[in-house]
């Protein structure tokens, strides 16, 4: 993606303004010289200025000016051309968010670069202009990613509410029982005013209801963590709002890309001829199909496969003969209830797989016939554990091809690096996958 050009370009600048700019520029980088020290290893030449065509995503905090991934001291090179005319306006250069590019956006760009702003201005993931004031310390989280997330930064003290679907997983999120519950869907605004927040954070399906209830009070932020073409980004802006930038870079550092990466560049060398075909069932009924633009669309391509119902809705119930005559040689089915962290017993996983091998309009379908059909989690394919799911459809299409992912030990590393107060053994626990992975 391009930066983004602002719909008016600047005006060339009068010698006398660039001198008293220059002037005011000069006072303003003195004024915190300790920034500058910092940030000394990243100064680059206005040649050496980034843009977003080169990152995967474009972070949407304004500061952003250069509009790539982060924000660092490219984005005050970028702003400062801006300011005297060199470079048309992006949208995110206005760091202050007040109008108008000067030298008080150079001084917030630097405040950000080192975690010290007293307010952050963001597009969340319902396209809403939100500003936070800084540091963020009593949060009201209305999302079960959400709350992973506040965990997994380390910062649980700063949750002063929570919605109650949290409570109903005990054994991932013990923790969860402490917290003020302000109920279920759709958010109780009065509940949630009454806990006296600085922050609420949700999943946009429950934050919309509270934009025009709670904006004027408390700053309401949405984030969309369960779309993994959405996650990074999440991620990264979280992190930046919690002043916790560290803790998101080291998880997508060493967990999430570091495996993903290595799924992708092994099936990214597959033709279409050596990728199976794959039907992916919903855990909500029989032939309830994930096709184009779901996420399971989006797992299939980086695990080397092809989803049958590409060309369908992301989500639609099919016809059993559509699935009979696409033939799959892999189905893989969501399960609910009855799996995850909270059960050791297998009777359900077992049932549901059994009942699938015992379609009889499925009986001739490669899937069944090679007893390639797989039953997973649902729960382990959302939230920050997902990569986890991602690897285990690599090792189900292409055994031979990752012979050396252990999807149980990276679902082990999950819990001890990024779990923060969660003692929980994969090998003794839980029930996550069926058939298991042969040892």
């Amino acid at each position: 993606m391009n930066a983004k050009e602002g719909s008016f370009g600047k005006p060339f600048l009068s010698k006398r303004f660039v001198g008293i700019a220059i002037v005011l520029c000069l006072l303003f980088l003195v004024a915190i010289p300790g920034i500058a020290a910092e940030q000394a290893t990243q100064k680059v030449s206005a040649s050496e200025v980034t843009t977003a065509s080169e990152d995967d995503f474009v972070l949407d905090i304004y500061g952003n000016a250069n509009e790539d991934d982060t924000i660092d001291m490219r984005d005050l090179t970028y702003v400062k051309l801006i300011f005297f005319g060199k470079k048309l306006e992006t949208e995110l250069a206005d760091a202050k968010y007040d109008g108008k590019i000067n030298p008080l956006d150079f001084v917030q760009i630097k405040l950000i670069i080192v975690g010290k702003e007293k307010e952050l201005t963001l597009i969340d993931s319902a396209d809403r202009i939100v500003t936070v004031k800084k540091p963020v310390e009593r949060v009201v989280s209305m999302s079960l990613y959400c709350y992973e997330a506040i965990r997994m930064f380390g910062e649980l003290d700063k949750i002063v509410g929570i919605e109650k679907n949290v409570n109903q997983y005990p054994t991932y999120f013990p923790e969860g029982s402490k917290f003020p519950c302000i109920g279920g869907y759709p958010p109780d605004a009065e509940a949630i005013l009454s806990l006296e927040p600085d922050l609420v954070v949700g999943a946009t399906s429950w934050t919309k209801h509270l934009y025009d209830k709670l904006s004027d009070s408390v700053p309401v932020v949405g984030l969309n963590f369960m779309s993994r073409t959405h996650f990074v980004e999440e991620t990264v802006k979280f992190g930046y709002i919690m002043n916790k930038r560290d803790k998101a870079d080291n998880y997508l550092k060493t967990f999430c890309d570091k495996y993903l990466d290595t799924i992708k560049a092994r099936t990214g060398r597959l033709s279409e001829d050596e990728k199976p075909k794959v039907y992916v069932e919903s855990s909500f009924g029989d032939y309830k199909a994930y096709g184009g633009g779901s996420g399971a669309q989006t797992y299939i391509e980086i695990a080397g496969g092809r989803n049958i119902f590409s060309d369908s809705p992301s989500y639609s119930e099919v016809d059993p003969e559509a699935v009979m005559a696409r033939n799959p040689d892999i189905i893989i089915k969501h399960l609910r209830k009855g799996a995850g962290y909270e059960t050791d017993d297998p009777s359900v996983i077992v049932d549901i797989w059994q009942e699938i091998m015992n379609r009889p309009e499925l009986a001739n379908v490669t899937a069944v016939k090679n007893g390639n059909v797989y039953i997973i989690h649902e729960g382990l394919s959302y939230g920050f554990d997902h990569p986890i799911a991602i690897a285990y459809m690599a090792k189900w299409f292409h055994p031979d091809l990752f012979t050396d992912l252990d999807p149980q030990a990276m679902h082990q590393e999950f819990i001890d690096n990024f779990c923060p107060g969660l003692d929980f053994n994969v090998y003794e626990h839980g029930i996550f996958v069926y058939p298991p992975l042969e040892e």
